[in-house]
């Protein structure tokens, strides 16, 4: 439990066996549920995470049998935190790039009360975007302005940031079978959580790169994601009209 909650980390994982072993070694105490979602892995990662399911209770091991992409395995996750009645859920990547001493800072804001979700920016500050490739730091800030315009929240920054903290309330009302199953889940879940009216807060902190090899090709991956904003932009603005009284608000009765 922290702060009367109880929390759930999913770590999806694809082809993470140099790191995946320490992720889950060190993930805080204070954390009830640990999913490990081997996506359909071709080398050690499953085999690893079920040696640690059995020195660590808290972790559970879900395994995908066809790769489904990030996104995918993210759901899945999040689909048997449900289950288990998680107040809050987490992610942090199978890859260390996510700093486990500062979970708790991103999932404060959710635990207090002061938004539904919250996420990782690495970009804001300049401080913290050192440790960034500049190319891919270019790709961060234009997706950035992209996704600001299409979901609606204009003060979030780093939308491509997986570190994040959501509360299961905020979870139940989104459809997991039709948000992005690829490396555009990040943006494409603001734009559902904006649709559903959840507050979102960034949480700076430093970008950590330890000679992973990233699986994303940012020149294919700007178009694919500006692709999928763009589809994200029709259908927010086809829901939002739908709702006549987010057009035409009730007037409020006067008293007599």
């Amino acid at each position: 439990m922290y702060k009367n909650k109880k929390i759930g980390v999913v770590i999806p994982a694809y082809n993470e066996e140099k790191f995946i072993g320490c992720v889950i070694k060190t993930i805080p105490q204070f954390v009830d549920r640990i999913y490990v979602v081997n996506d359909a892995s071709t080398d050690s990662t499953l085999g690893i995470a079920l040696e640690m399911s059995k020195r660590d209770g808290r972790v559970a091991v879900i395994n995908r049998q066809i790769r489904g992409g990030v996104g995918a395995a993210i759901a899945s996750g999040h689909i048997r935190a449900l289950k288990e009645e998680m107040d809050i859920v987490a992610v942090m990547a199978g890859d260390g790039q996510m700093d486990p001493a500062i979970l708790s800072k991103i999932i404060d804001p959710v635990a207090e009360g002061r938004a539904e979700y919250a996420k990782g920016d690495r970009i804001s500050n300049p401080e913290n975007r050192k440790g960034m490739p500049k190319w891919r730091l270019f790709g961060n800030l234009i997706l950035t302005l992209l996704t600001r315009f299409v979901s609606g929240y204009w003060d979030v920054s780093d939308p491509q940031n997986g570190y994040t903290a959501l509360s299961t309330s905020a979870l139940r009302k989104l459809d997991l079978g039709n948000i992005e199953k690829g490396f555009a889940f990040e943006n494409d879940m603001l734009v559902k959580l904006n649709v559903v009216g959840a507050r979102v807060v960034d949480v700076p902190h430093p970008a950590i790169y330890r000679g992973q090899n990233s699986k994303i090709r940012y020149y294919h991956f700007i178009l694919s994601t500006s692709w999928v904003l763009l589809k994200d932009l029709i259908w927010r603005i086809w829901v939002k009209s739908s709702d006549l009284n987010v057009l035409f608000p009730k007037a409020k009765k006067k008293e007599l």
